[in-house]
């Protein structure tokens, strides 16, 4: 399959390129001369690629990644300078649109990986974390230094203690220290450390694995019963599971990948 540009125009994307290549799309934040530091523009256009990943049918899988030596480290300096202007009206705004992004990866129906080449720091710390697996070189660094400049990491922090717990996110988030790639993987940030050289190849065999072993709707589904039944109690959450057991297991996906395991036949999905 050859590259193709669906639903975006890659002429209207300045900060973040999008495409897609034997069913995996490819999101890569742009702009190395900055380390990948993100303003209000560029988390729009985040935006704009995850919602045209999502609905492209020729995309399976997402990586996210990034040019230059840096994943992300985090607000741009001179996005910073112009908060200090902002009034609580203005600052809302901009939380609600940063949100809107962690929230949108978080939620979306495919699954995403991070190839994290270089340091992910605070806001870059989060989007590494909150993609579903991160794939991470050795010498990237991590973590949350908000409170080291009278920041709090109040968005980041909702969905890093679903992932790493409470003492977790307060050792990373009140510290606001930096952690090495092994380290986040033993918090559970990340979820493996490859070879810088490794890298690339390692997660696109990885993301063509689940394209070609894996049921799409299964995935989706099964995504979002991770992140529903956390907000449930115990029996709420039992009874939703057996509800999507039952919906899934009438579904196309369910009778096609068990006829082919009850007939001893490889299926690619």
């Amino acid at each position: 399959m050859t590259d193709t540009i669906n639903t975006i125009e890659n002429e209207a994307l300045e900060y973040v390129s999008y495409k897609v290549k034997d069913r995996i799309g490819y999101i890569t934040l742009a702009r190395p001369e900055k380390r990948n530091a993100l303003n209000f523009e560029m988390v729009t256009e985040l935006i704009q690629a995850f919602v045209a990943a999502e609905d492209d049918e020729s995309c399976k899988v997402i990586v996210l990644r990034a040019e230059g030596g840096m994943f992300c480290t985090g607000a741009d300096l001179e996005f910073l300078q112009q908060l200090q202007d902002y009034n609580y009206q203005d600052n809302l705004v901009d939380s609600t649109h940063l949100m809107q992004l962690f929230r949108l990866i978080y939620t979306l129906k495919k699954v995403v990986i991070a190839q994290v080449q270089g340091h992910a720091i605070s806001g870059g710390c989060g989007l590494a974390a909150i993609c579903d697996f991160s794939f991470a070189a050795p010498e990237a660094k991590f973590g949350y230094a908000e409170v080291k400049i009278g920041f709090v990491p109040a968005i980041v922090n909702v969905f890093l203690l679903r992932k790493v717990g409470e003492a977790r996110a307060k050792e990373l988030l009140l510290t606001g220290d930096l952690i090495s790639a092994e380290d986040a993987r033993a918090y559970g940030i990340i979820n493996y450390v490859v070879p810088a050289d490794e890298l690339e190849d390692k997660v696109q065999a990885f993301a063509r694995k689940l394209c070609t072993e894996n049921s799409r709707q299964a995935m989706e589904v099964t995504k979002e019963l991770v992140a529903r039944v956390q907000e449930m109690s115990l029996e709420e959450s039992l009874q939703h599971a057996a509800e999507v057991n039952a919906v899934v297991r009438n579904s196309e996906d369910f009778q096609k990948g068990v006829q082919a395991f009850l007939n001893k036949e490889s299926i690619t999905w």
